[in-house]
């Protein structure tokens, strides 16, 4: 049990996802709201490397106290394989989604002139209407990208992405290397890795409170459409859900059974 036993445990969650939906989102926002450069040099690259930064710092952070999940698939991937108790579950998940929420919030007061003036979109969660969309497929992004994969397309891409999230962070943690300081740094690269990859279909949520916090702020801040149809449960929350815990299953099968002992 950490020093400062639960409370600080979601006092740790609550920051460190507070702090990766204001790196994360606010680098959707950056791109969406404000471009700097030439949109060839301005696009869905930067997004990518803007939220794993936002993760590296995340983990960082919070990483000492709760281990850092600042990601509900993670917290249940650890419960259904690695002991973690299941008690603290919702909690965790709870003190994720307002860290989540509040983060979106953050965005909100930085980016709140460009956000009225372009009439709110979103820059919040992931799915049909994102201003992702655009930085992945151009000009026609917000009729053409995510709309165009089905929403089973977008689902299994999900399950996968969050399964490769998954398969990285206990493989960096079982190798010979340690965890270490270094920690953070291989968890941010991993969701580059996954962004670079496999992030066109759905927009890569691979985390149910990065997607689900702020599309709740979102939609009290006047976003529209945010929940209209399944998407937004189906594979932003459900899928990641499903490819944490498959990651973890798949590792032990296949990796973890023939690492090498320790010495004695």
């Amino acid at each position: 049990m950490q020093k400062n036993g639960l409370f600080g445990e979601l006092m740790a969650e609550f920051f460190g996802t507070f702090l990766l939906i204001l790196g994360g989102d606010g680098v959707v926002a950056n791109v969406g709201l404000a471009p700097r450069l030439a949109a060839e040099g301005y696009d869905w690259n930067v997004i990518v490397w803007g939220w794993g930064l936002a993760v590296m710092v995340a983990v960082y952070v919070a990483g000492g106290v709760s281990g850092a999940h600042i990601n509900p698939a993670v917290t249940f991937a650890l419960a259904v394989k690695r002991g973690f108790p299941w008690a603290k579950l919702i909690p965790y998940w709870i003190a994720q989604i307002a860290g989540a929420f509040v983060g979106a919030f953050g965005v909100y007061l930085a980016y709140r002139d460009g956000l009225v003036a372009a009439g709110m979109p979103n820059v919040w969660c992931t799915g049909p209407g994102s201003v992702m969309a655009a930085a992945t497929w151009g000009a026609a992004g917000s009729s053409q990208a995510v709309a165009s994969y089905s929403l089973i397309t977008s689902f299994i891409t999900e399950i996968l992405g969050t399964m490769v999230l998954l398969l990285g962070i206990v493989g960096w943690g079982d190798s010979s290397a340690g965890n270490g300081w270094m920690g953070a740094f291989i968890v941010g690269m991993v969701v580059v890795m996954v962004g670079l990859t496999l992030g066109g279909p759905s927009g890569y949520a691979i985390n149910p409170a990065r997607d689900f916090g702020p599309r709740l702020f979102g939609l009290i801040a006047g976003t529209k459409d945010l929940f209209v149809g399944w998407y937004w449960l189906v594979a932003p929350i459900i899928g990641p859900l499903i490819g944490g815990a498959l990651g973890l299953i798949l590792y032990d099968i296949f990796i973890k059974k023939y690492l090498p002992k320790p010495a004695a």
